[in-house]
């Protein structure tokens, strides 16, 4: 029943509701306000403020009690989160321990979240890369997915208008398979990343190896500096919160500007129940909330509702949100709700070394990372045993070391006069998975949250297409590191659970068949006009791109089309 006993329907009633403030919940928000739209914005999670919750970004490493490692017990308690690269000492409060909201792994998965205003943009690893027409044609021409109801130019002019926004470095380079954007200059690539990209590329044409495109401000353009941030100071300790705003995230841009137009609410410790289905209007009226910390139960209501909560908890939301006319979960008419999830496989890697070049040393951090590999697998024909491809990562290093051999003042004297040693180079692939109906999540009937939402089964997993990619990956990087002349080849065959790549995609999939997809070419539901989703829930399939800049697209030009069908009555 419709709580009607907390205060009056029309103090809590909005033009627009965004369920979720991370990097697409951010955008949403952005858009509408500056449309004029009266937006609630609803956050699970705490409040962060933009540099005044950034407790530890200015702290030396001797300040940490531990140095910046966890203690053996908070590791023992976070078998999951612990396996994530940034889950230390000076960016723990941003993570959700595994106690904090439990779910049901039937097979293997690690599900990485932050709840808290800014959700994971304040984490997220920053690589940007648009989609080509060769993955929004994917699924058509390789039959593995149902075919998407768009192509790149129907999100070319948001991509820009994203990257113009939020701030993109990067290279022009001239790839069909992975577009030019709207950048600001690009990080090079050091000495013997230079040299890897002109052995490979003199060998293999096909193979390109770029600067990695990643948002952070290189230069400043008066946008920035209008959003209160500058250029990045290239500390690369992003993930205790930046506080010059050298990195994008909701926290620094999208949210305040939004707070700038006085047209939105943000309300954080508010767990979305589910989303109220009115069976006589035959739409959306709103959603329960649940106040985090008193459990109190809340309605608001909009015209138009934005779900943004997350790929696996926009899942969770909808098929929570049952009715007479909705059974199964909100929208799902096709019974596609759950299903086809996919990700990205990260599980390889390849390290060597390199003798040459030992005249140069690195000096300084690189934010981008390095250098970036597009796929190059499939793309104009099928040419291997498995779908699709992958792309890699290849980033280059000169660290100093010290002989530990000896005793007595010769040790003493090694240790602290350490020698450059040779160069080290690794790669990691960046596999695209395949849908399947048989990767999905379902909704425990039994077990319950904190907040009386049903606890989240999870059935991920690998399949054989994976097991050849990944082959062909470690093959070919192996193939690519002898023709550079490098040496000491390491395969890392180090297996990981679906999900730590933080990129889970799917379950809510846009589609032109309302009878196999859940959302049109506007990320609507096709069964209920005035519910829109536009975060990682609604991928018809994964590319090999890190996909967070996809999402900002889609949410920008979702909302643009919300509103012009408001302005027009039909929502």
């Amino acid at each position: 029943m419709i709580n009607l006993n907390i205060d009056s329907a029309k103090d809590r009633t909005y033009d627009a509701i965004v369920i979720g403030s991370g990097i697409s919940g951010g955008w949403s928000a952005k858009e509408l306000c500056e449309r004029g739209l009266k937006t609630l914005v609803l956050e699970r999670g705490r409040d962060v403020k933009h540099i005044k919750d950034y407790p530890t970004t200015n702290m030396y490493p001797w300040e940490f009690e531990h140095r910046n490692e966890l203690p053996y017990q908070v590791k023992k308690d976070n078998p999951i989160v612990s396996k994530c690269y940034a889950f230390h000492e000076d960016a723990a409060h941003f993570f959700v321990k595994d106690q904090e909201h439990p779910y049901i792994q039937e097979k293997p998965f690690d599900w990485i979240r932050g709840y808290q205003v800014g959700g994971k943009s304040l984490l997220w690893a920053r690589q940007t890369q648009r989609w080509s027409d060769f993955d929004f044609e994917g699924p058509a021409r390789d039959g593995f997915a149902v075919d998407w109801p768009i192509r790149y130019a129907d999100l070319k002019p948001w991509y820009d208008q994203v990257e113009r926004f939020a701030g993109i470095a990067g290279d022009k380079d001239g790839l069909p398979e992975l577009p030019d954007g709207e950048f600001l200059p690009g990080y090079p690539l050091n000495v013997v990343e230079k040299y890897f990209k002109k052995s490979i590329e003199g060998k293999y044409p096909e193979r390109k190896i770029i600067s990695a495109r990643c948002a952070h401000i290189s230069k400043p353009q008066p946008i920035h500096i209008q959003q209160g941030r500058t250029q990045c100071q290239n500390r690369v300790l992003c993930q205790r919160g930046c506080p010059f705003g050298g990195y994008f995230s909701s926290n620094s841009s999208t949210l305040p500007w939004a707070a700038k137009t006085g047209h939105m609410t943000l309300r954080p410790d508010s767990v979305v129940r589910s989303i109220l289905y009115d069976e006589h209007k035959k739409r959306a009226i709103g959603v329960k909330v649940i106040d985090r910390n008193t459990k109190e139960e809340i309605d608001f209501f909009a015209r138009v509702i934005f779900v943004n909560a997350g790929a696996i908890n926009t899942n969770l939301l909808l098929l929570n949100s049952i009715s007479n006319r909705f059974p199964n979960g909100i929208g799902n008419d096709s019974d596609t709700l759950g299903k086809y999830v996919a990700f990205h496989n990260y599980s390889a890697r390849v390290y060597a070394e390199y003798e040459g070049l030992l005249d140069y040393k690195t000096t300084g951090r690189n934010p981008a990372g390095g250098g970036y590999m597009p796929r190059f697998r499939n793309l104009y024909k099928q040419e291997t045993d498995y779908l699709r491809g992958y792309a890699a990562g290849f980033g280059a290093w000169r660290s100093a070391v010290a002989d530990q051999s000896g005793l007595g003042n010769g040790l003493k004297e090694s240790l602290l006069n350490p020698q450059l040693g040779n160069w080290g180079v690794g790669s990691h692939m960046m596999g695209e998975t395949i849908p399947k109906a048989t990767n999905c999540v379902t909704l425990d009937a039994q077990s319950k949250d904190d907040w009386g939402v049903p606890l989240l089964k999870v059935s991920i997993d690998y399949d054989e297409n994976d097991d050849k990619m990944k082959k062909d990956y470690l093959d070919t990087m192996e193939e690519m590191f002898k023709v550079a002349g490098f040496s000491n080849i390491r395969r890392d065959e180090a297996w990981q659970a679906p999900g730590l790549d933080i990129h889970e995609m799917g379950g809510v999939r846009m589609g032109a068949d309302a009878k196999t997809s859940m959302l049109n070419k506007w990320n609507q539901m096709h069964a209920v006009s005035n519910v829109f989703v536009t975060d990682g829930a609604c991928m018809t399939s994964t590319s090999t791109q890190n996909p967070s800049l996809t999402y900002m697209a889609f949410s920008a030009r979702s909302v643009d089309y919300a509103v012009r069908e408001m302005k027009k009555g039909n929502l």
